[in-house]
């Protein structure tokens, strides 16, 4: 841990630390507070959900694709969607790029539903603060500091949860990982809304009329799209349609300065590709773009080196393993810096195990990963990366935490038994 000269303003103690709270770390939070562990969310903002309510605005991976969509994500996820479809505030959307059934929602409804369903199970929220370094104790994490208005804080933890998407913690705890540094990152995403959409017009243009009319935008030298065949879906609410065209290639994530650039061109081509659609595609003629994400969706940054790395073979072979924490069917999904998408699918109705050793960092104790930063080779990550199985990864790493804590044993220490045991019985699909 670097020395600091200030002086902590505020101490905390907690069983289970979670760093960040998108879809993986809101789902931990939830799981380690319902397994008894005194649970303290950190988050940098003032709301939960992370790129689930701030970009995104569909659950992908909770189904598989191709001829019949089998549900394979279960547990604490079917809380939140049943909840968001108690506020009339989803709809489930057959994707038109093959993914599987995705669950379409209202992300500031969501924002309220992982709040609440955090606090009922018992877990502390402190937003607005940001994890700077970590605490150790010769390869064992202790805890993190942080800032915030109200100055330096240390946090101490039994077990800690990096679920910050970057793996923040792990990198600053010295565990092995490999970024933008080292190998090409898929590219990052603005999304935005529009409303004033004639949503029955705009349906019935297809995924190849849309994208001839890109061509021929492109063509034409009138309009820079550097994306060919970007998307654009319906939303829970008539005349509101939600976009993912935008695409910034050739960009490390985790360099502050090229994620501003990023930022700043991702609203960019929002715009402009606001201008092509109101121009070219029936429908759209009245469009007004709202809703711009609160910040650019970042696909991939750093993936840490874990017990087990989940490789491109293990996901195309429909792998299974003894420690499976999840399951996912989603294909290799890989948006590179290029005018399209790479896709390569799983065989028909399949699915392959995420090992729950994927989210132990090599050499580091007191320490669980959940979500994109999970231990997998940019092929197997481009396809494990979907929302629903961040999730569910989620709810692994915090039953895991709890148990850990409840047992006073590092997490590799676990029986995969138990773990399984208690994951059925929330519900996970194992």
């Amino acid at each position: 841990m670097t020395s600091y000269r200030q002086t902590f303003k505020q101490r905390l103690t907690t069983d289970v630390l979670v760093v960040g709270s998108g879809s993986a770390g809101a789902t931990a939070a939830i799981a380690a507070a319902r397994e008894g562990a005194s649970v303290l969310v950190v988050e940098r903002y003032g709301f939960m959900g992370g790129i689930s309510t701030q970009v995104l605005d569909t659950f992908y991976g909770f189904y598989t694709p191709g001829v019949e969509a089998r549900k394979v994500v279960g547990g604490i996820p079917d809380l939140v969607v049943d909840e968001l479809r108690q506020h009339n505030a989803m709809i489930l959307r057959p994707n038109t790029y093959g993914a599987g059934q995705g669950i379409t929602y209202d992300p500031d409804i969501l924002k309220i539903i992982w709040e609440q369903l955090a606090l009922k199970s018992g877990a502390r929220l402190l937003y607005h603060t940001f994890v700077l370094d970590t605490l150790t104790e010769g390869d064992r994490v202790t805890g993190v500091v942080a800032a915030n208005k109200s100055g330096l804080l240390q946090i101490e933890a039994r077990v800690v949860i990096d679920a910050s998407g970057d793996a923040d913690v792990a990198a600053a705890a010295g565990a092995q990982y490999e970024s933008a540094r080292d190998v090409p990152v898929q590219s990052l995403t603005t999304t935005f809304h529009l409303i004033n959409v004639d949503t029955e017009r705009a349906r019935r243009v297809s995924k190849e009329q849309l994208h001839g009319l890109m061509q021929q935008a492109i063509e034409s030298g009138n309009y820079d799209l550097p994306r060919k065949e970007g998307s654009v879906h319906i939303t829970p609410y008539p005349g509101m349609m939600a976009t993912n065209m935008t695409r910034v290639g050739n960009i490390d994530p985790t360099d502050v300065e090229q994620l501003t650039q990023a930022e700043i061109e991702g609203r960019r081509q929002a715009l402009e590709y606001t201008r092509f659609l109101k121009d070219m595609v029936p429908g759209y003629e009245n469009a007004v773009m709202t809703k711009l994400s609160h910040q650019i969706g970042v696909r991939e940054s750093r993936r840490i080196f874990g017990d087990y790395r989940l490789s491109r073979e293990d996901v195309l072979a429909a792998r299974k393993f003894e420690d499976a924490i999840a399951k996912c069917g989603a294909p290799i999904e890989e948006h590179h810096a290029g005018g399209d998408t790479r896709w390569e699918y799983l065989p028909e109705g399949e699915t392959y195990d995420i090992p729950y050793r994927c989210l132990l960092p090599r050499g580091v104790d007191g320490l669980l990963v959940a979500g994109r930063c999970l231990s997998a080779d940019h092929d197997a990550h481009a396809s494990v990366r979907s929302m629903g199985q961040c999730m569910a990864m989620g709810q692994a790493a915090g039953v895991a935490a709890a148990l850990a804590v409840s047992r006073a044993a590092e997490p590799r220490e676990l029986p995969y038994s138990k773990l399984r045991d208690h994951l059925l019985k929330l519900g996970a699909i194992l």
